[in-house]
């Protein structure tokens, strides 16, 4: 695992508040995050899958600025280089989505979407053609760590999938997956995982 640094919520301006959501308030935080998402996607900055990541770190940073004028002006730029981006690559990823550390887009070679109320955590391995979205009424996916997700696939409504879970092709999600789980079909069947892939290896 590659140790990126904090990307967490910070804390509220003032007592009482609820947090603002400020994943990347620093440079630094920017940079180790763009540094950690190019060793995951093989060190190499004309791939896509890079591009289409640290154009989304970026927004995140922009929407962390705590000047109203540095927020819009960072906002702006975001906005003119994912004009760009987003279509190139067919990655749609907007920065208030909360992710964690080493997002790995396995094969950037077809749409990927995911809703800005889905919460990811660390090591999401996901594949082309596949949404992480709401069901037709409120509520986004909240995904553990080491989770992977096949081609052609969804994961769809306020369900919450658990660690080390493996989500097969061509498989819709609509309900809770727990840990070391394994999820196939449409609708999508659970088993538990056997053996050694148990113990996340």
């Amino acid at each position: 695992m590659n140790d990126t640094g904090p990307i967490h919520d910070t804390a509220p301006l003032r007592p009482g508040a609820a947090p603002p959501y400020r994943p990347l308030p620093d440079l630094s935080d920017l940079r180790a995050a763009i540094r950690g998402d190019w060793v995951v996607h093989g060190r190499r900055l004309s791939e896509p899958a890079f591009l289409a990541m640290a154009t989304f770190r970026y927004g995140q940073w922009a929407i962390s600025r705590r000047g109203r004028w540095s927020r819009a002006i960072a906002g702006k730029t975001y906005g003119l280089l994912n004009f760009f981006v987003a279509p190139w690559t067919r990655v749609f990823l907007p920065p208030q989505t909360r992710i964690g550390r080493d997002l790995h887009i396995v094969h950037c070679e077809g749409s990927i979407s995911i809703h800005p109320d889905a919460v990811i955590g660390d090591r999401l391995g996901i594949m082309h053609n596949t949404t992480i979205g709401t069901n037709m009424g409120p509520g986004a996916p909240v995904i553990g760590d080491d989770v992977f997700i096949g081609v052609n696939s969804c994961v769809l409504g306020a369900v919450r999938i658990g660690d080390r879970v493996r989500i097969g092709a061509n498989t819709a999600v609509t309900t809770d997956v727990p840990d070391d789980c394994i999820a196939v079909g449409s609708p999508a069947r659970i088993m538990p995982r056997l053996g050694p892939l148990s113990r996340g290896s």
